[in-house]
């Protein structure tokens, strides 16, 4: 069968190849239930009969809050075939931000998960002169839910002979350059902006990365949001291998879900990854006697963890696998057993994790990208040199990319760069110049083998006063790696030093607290102890000493709140929205410099 050049070519795909699968996988009332392909096809195809008795047109933009499950998929498919845009939104956003993204993308329909979401829509519905259509996918009294749009689809259906034909006809127009969905960014540095991408540079993304996983494998767990490129574009990549996909119950699930689902693959994000080292690390410490020795034995053997395993002794090869049946074996389970690949992207990754993972068994993947991207820009691979200890790996095959000598900002070009900002051309032009290369705004460098390493982002950088840069994001990545640290900010600017906001690891510091006798009922208590403060002082002299003297951090503040979307600390994505902590703790910060 010929390989798909528009997204939901990936339908007849998998009919074509494992119509006996399942193709998702989503828990109702407390029990697993399957999906295949056939209710799939039947569904998107409803939702696109739907459009057209609506009178949806090409490139209008139909708007889509959920977290993911099945329907998210139906919804998705069911829009592109109808030359429609799909436009995804987090769940997790402020009425401000769902006002400016419904009125700037002028969207007319628009499908909600929950209940909770619709009165969150219908509190601005007034404030939103295009919507004309509201619906939910978990039903409401009173509400059209989407089962109502499979009516509308099959009445139409019904009533219109020419449609399946129709249906047909604007699917075989469209082109895999045609502008499939639209994503506005999460909005660190300022307004969120509309990507425009079209199925090209997603279809390239999954061709690029299609080798790597297991050619057994047949298993995917998903949690981190839909509405993300990151995470849709993973999901396409399951459809294209055949996997069966399970839509985690929530984030705090997914260690359970895992147990149930038993996947093959996950794909998260770096904080994800540390918060199950932090949370292995905890376990390790409540230990006692002999096995806390194995076991801080079996962690300091996997930190020395090689990916090119024939630069391992015969005696480390010996230790690991007597580590394996001691301690890794364990970890792995908890993960469901099965677990062959984790896939970080988002942001950078300490290399001591990567070790650790893939040490352990469930080797540690990484990509780097950015949504107008598609999202990939280079990822490592399942080949003999296919990872590096810090890289995130080679260029993607069918594009270039090259560093600018001057700021070290890393530049593409291909067919996986956006169409543009939509409405924007003026946005679109600062960031994609003359000759097609698209300015991502990150820094970095290739080495010799031809493997790309990430250093920061060229809007974190600040200059002293005494004219020296800081890379914030390097200095936060090292001193992250002591599991009492959460969260980390540094700042400096047009100040004659570095300092840093801390957000410690609450579990870890309570921990550390009852072990050492420090009296503290609340966060606010903990962080004031000298105790705690002169322990924190340690955590940071032991990293200072691995940077240069202009990168060192001379004063730090710990905070007592833990950092999150919430309370807009982080994107959906976990990323730190630099400008909502700096006017957040404007005082601190103040005070780190008198």
């Amino acid at each position: 069968m010929k390989e798909p050049t528009r997204l939901f070519d990936l339908l007849a795909w998998r009919k074509d190849l494992h119509p006996e699968r399942p193709v998702f996988k989503y828990k109702e009332n407390g029990e697993w239930r399957d999906h295949y392909i056939d209710e799939y096809i039947e569904k998107a195809n409803l939702i696109s009969y739907a459009l057209m008795h609506l009178g949806v047109r090409k490139g209008e933009n139909i708007g889509l809050i959920s977290a993911g499950r099945p329907e998210w998929n139906y919804i998705d498919f069911g829009v592109q075939q109808t030359g429609a845009v799909l436009l995804p939104i987090y769940p997790t956003i402020s009425e401000e931000d769902y006002k400016f993204i419904l009125n700037d993308a002028e969207v007319r329909l628009l499908v909600v998960e929950t209940p909770a979401l619709y009165k969150k829509i219908c509190n601005i519905r007034e404030s939103l002169p295009h919507l004309e259509n509201l619906c939910t996918i978990v039903p409401m009294e009173g509400v059209k839910s989407i089962d109502d749009i499979y009516q509308i689809g099959r009445d139409y259906l019904a009533g219109h002979p020419e449609a399946e034909a129709a249906l047909q006809a604007t699917k075989d127009s469209l082109t895999t350059d045609d502008v499939c969905t639209l994503i506005y960014t999460s909005g660190t540095t300022g307004t969120p902006k509309g990507v425009m991408l079209a199925h090209r540079g997603l279809i390239m993304n999954v061709q690029e990365i299609k080798e790597s996983p297991g050619k057994d494998w047949t298993r995917a767990l998903s949690w981190l949001p839909m509405c993300h490129i990151y995470e849709r574009m993973m999901g396409y990549l399951y459809q294209w291998l055949c996997f069966e996909i399970a839509y985690a119950e929530s984030i705090a699930k997914v260690g359970d879900n895992c147990k149930e689902i038993h996947p093959h693959m996950l794909a998260c994000v770096p904080r994800f990854i540390e918060k199950v080292y932090d949370k292995i690390y905890r376990k390790g410490e409540k230990m006692t006697g002999i096995k806390k020795k194995i076991f801080d034995w079996a962690l300091d053997l996997a930190f020395r963890y090689d990916l090119d395993e024939s630069k391992l002794s015969c005696w480390y090869k010996l230790q690991k696998c007597v580590a394996d049946r001691l301690v890794y074996k364990e970890i792995r389970e908890s993960m469901g057993g099965q677990l062959g690949m984790l896939v970080s992207g988002g942001a950078i990754i300490q290399p001591r994790l990567t070790r650790f993972f893939s040490c352990v068994g469930l080797d540690l993947y990484e990509g780097y990208g950015i949504t107008e991207c598609s999202p990939l820009v280079a990822v490592t691979n399942s080949n003999k040199k296919g990872r590096k200890i810090g890289s995130v790996g080679f260029a993607m095959r069918e594009i270039e990319v090259r560093i600018d000598p001057a700021t070290n900002e890393i530049q593409c070009r291909g067919g996986n760069v956006m169409k543009g900002y939509y409405k924007q051309p003026e946005l679109t032009a600062q960031v994609i110049d003359s000759d097609g290369w698209f300015h991502t705004g990150d820094t970095g460098y290739f080495d010799a083998d031809g493997y790309l390493f990430i250093t920061g982002r060229t809007k974190s950088m600040f200059k002293t006063s005494m004219g020296k840069f800081i890379n914030p994001e390097v200095i936060e990545e090292k001193m992250k790696q002591s599991p009492f640290i959460l969260d980390m900010m540094v700042v400096g600017a047009e100040q004659k030093f570095a300092a840093a906001l801390i957000a410690p690891d609450f579990d870890m510091l309570k921990d550390w607290c009852g072990r050492h006798g420090v009296e503290a009922s609340t966060k606010e208590e903990m962080i004031a102890s000298p105790r705690v403060l002169a322990r924190y002082q340690k955590v940071v002299d032991k990293y200072n000493a691995e940077l240069g003297v202009t990168e060192q951090v001379r004063k730090f503040a710990l905070v007592p709140d833990v950092w999150s979307e919430a309370n807009k600390m982080l994107t959906p994505t976990q990323k730190l929205i630099r400008r909502n902590v700096a006017a957040a703790y404007k005082e601190q910060i103040d005070q780190l410099f008198k």
